[in-house]
């Protein structure tokens, strides 16, 4: 993981989560991560189908990005957290293009 620290993919919140697997829950780092995925495959689809829908509910793709941003800073998903911020600006200019 180490790796993903230099490449800057991940930032320290994914090594502390790394410090929480034990032998009691061997797993844990796993389960987080199956979790996050399945909350990003959710959360990308409704944000697809917001931005299909004339107009464009800013707002709702805006809370939808806010949820996404969250799940990837607790996971220290860092470069994925900071283009959902960018996202997150082009929403506050309602601009679609962006």
């Amino acid at each position: 993981m180490i790796d993903g620290l230099l490449q800057g993919y991940l930032d320290e919140q994914f090594m502390q989560l790394e410090d929480l697997q034990d032998d009691v829950n061997p797993n844990f780092v796993e389960e987080i991560v199956t979790s996050f995925y399945s909350d990003s495959a959710r959360l990308i689809h409704n944000i697809e189908q917001a931005l299909v829908n004339r107009p464009v509910d800013f707002s709702k793709v805006d809370d939808y990005m806010h949820q996404f941003k969250g799940s990837c800073s607790s996971i220290g998903a860092k470069k994925v957290k900071m283009e959902c911020s960018q996202f997150r600006e082009y929403c506050c200019a309602g601009n679609i293009e962006g």
